[in-house]
């Protein structure tokens, strides 16, 4: 079975932040390990990954529409790579 690794990159004030401390954050499937995080970084943008720090978010419920009806959001898992070889070109330059 295969599975989605790297979703995409988060672009927020904080992950661009961090990214000059070349530290970027990617949202990864849930069932994602480290060890595959690592490989599919380093092959996807040719980097050498140093660490890598996960983090569960978890899913709230939103009332949304008219009536206010409740939704569910689900959990996202959150990869922070660090970089010690190469740079990723995600964000732009401020």
């Amino acid at each position: 079975m295969t599975a989605i690794i790297l979703k995409s990159p988060v672009v927020t004030e904080k992950a661009t932040a961090l990214a000059q401390k070349n530290v970027y954050l990617f949202i990864v499937g849930t069932f994602a390990t480290k060890d595959q995080i690592r490989h599919a970084v380093e092959s996807y943008y040719n980097v050498t990954v140093g660490s890598i720090r996960v983090n569960v978010r978890k899913g709230k419920v939103q009332k949304v529409g008219k009536r206010m009806v409740p939704k569910a959001i689900s959990n996202k898992k959150i990869a922070y790579v660090t970089v010690t070889k190469g740079t990723i070109s995600l964000f732009p330059k401020a």
